[in-house]
């Protein structure tokens, strides 16, 4: 199978590169793919395609730009040049810009490979209809807000033309069946990226790294996990760090910068920038705590997914995709009351207080995150797509 997958790409900064990066590295080891064909944004850096395993072949083709009005065109014309088998598109709603039209024209290219007759899926990673807007950093006045859910409904029936959407949990099934009364949606879990076999919960010595990993400024905020940190040392004496390991996101430039320079005078206080993808083992396996200060979810985790897989512990907010989650896969964490610093501050604390409970929770979470290993999603996917190539025959 010729394979092309629409997605942004490393070293981009578009959303959802990390998981494109693992589903490559995992596609190419898979006999039934001859080629892959990436059909990503353009970036000033080389793209991180050097991978140490054995593979098929690799075609990168830089065909789309974020917020252009043309990348309809462009991807299209990237389509008809390399005359992949299937297509994977990678997707969330702000995938191709910020700006209304540019993200709607880039969401409407599913449907014409659709109409190429190309067997086409969708991994849609969010549903508006699951997004507080206000709280995810859309909008707060209410009637952009009803102007937001209406072309959010228009572009998901767009969407819904592909071959198959798949989503990353039960309930956003659920909500498209319903609401869209179609049949051509599935749910296959978000998988782990890295699975190291049995990691160390021995820390390194010094002091206990208290560490968030992400893109930050819209629901997710790193001002209340600082706040949060500075309580558990007044009351409990402990040697903290703080990690905020990740960038900006792309609608809030500068939010790192600012939250750097309002916290100056906290202590052990670090940001890292942007992490490579060498660099993310040694984050999460140094760190005695990951913690989630979302103020509102847009999805499955993939953080969680990846706490998981290097054994952490975990602290996250009592909020409804989170909480379902871990529901369904088995993890556990400590929760917190959203907006809350004293209730995130005693989450915190019951895991860097209780060294068992840490490890407990870190071997829990480990043991959820082996379940759906990488391999084993992208060969589910490439089921689904020989099941449309038999269909359409």
């Amino acid at each position: 199978m010729k394979l092309a997958i629409v997605t942004a790409y490393p070293p981009s900064k578009v959303t959802l590169t990390e998981y494109a990066y693992h589903l490559v590295k995992s596609f190419r080891q898979s006999e039934k793919v001859t080629e892959l064909i990436l059909l990503c944004d353009k970036t000033e850096g080389e793209k991180d395609i050097h991978f140490t395993e054995n593979g098929c072949k690799i075609i990168v083709k830089e065909c789309w730009k974020f917020n252009s009005y043309t990348n309809i065109i462009n991807v299209t014309k990237a389509i008809n040049a390399t005359k992949p088998d299937t297509i994977l598109f990678n997707l969330q709603f702000m995938k191709f810009g910020d700006k209304k039209v540019a993200a709607a024209l880039g969401l409407c290219i599913p449907m014409v490979c659709r109409m190429k007759k190309i067997p086409t899926i969708v991994l849609l990673h969010n549903i508006l209809e699951q997004v507080d807007l206000e709280s995810a950093g859309f909008t707060s006045n209410k009637l952009a807000q009803k102007v937001y859910n209406f072309i959010g409904t228009t572009l998901t029936k767009l969407i819904l033309k592909a071959d198959l959407v798949t989503v990353t949990m039960d309930k956003y099934v659920t909500t498209l069946k319903n609401k869209y009364e179609i049949d051509n949606v599935k749910m296959i879990p978000h998988g782990t990226f890295e699975i190291p076999p049995n990691p160390s919960q021995k820390l390194p010595t010094g002091p206990l790294k208290v560490m968030t990993f992400g893109k930050f400024g819209t629901y997710k905020k790193v001002e209340s996990m600082i706040e949060a940190v500075e309580l558990v040392r007044k009351e409990t004496g402990l040697d903290l760090e703080i990690v905020i390991a990740g960038t900006d996101n792309p609608n809030v430039p500068g939010y790192l910068a600012n939250a750097q320079e309002t916290y100056k005078h906290v202590p052990q206080l670090t940001f890292t920038g942007y992490v490579e993808e060498v660099e993310v083992e040694s984050i999460f396996t140094e760190s005695a705590v990951v913690v989630f200060p979302y103020t509102s979810t847009t999805g499955s985790s993939g953080v969680l997914h990846q706490a998981g897989s290097y054994g952490r512990a975990v602290v996250m907010p009592n909020l409804g995709d989170l909480t379902t989650l871990i529901e369904d896969e088995g993890y556990r964490g400590e929760f917190f009351e959203p907006e809350s610093v004293e209730s995130l501050a005693k989450a915190i604390k019951a895991i860097v207080t209780n060294d068992a409970y840490r490890i407990e929770l870190g071997e829990t979470n480990y043991k959820a995150a082996t379940a759906y290993p990488m391999q084993r999603i992208t060969d589910i996917y490439l089921d689904e797509f020989f099941k449309i190539i038999e269909r359409k025959k």
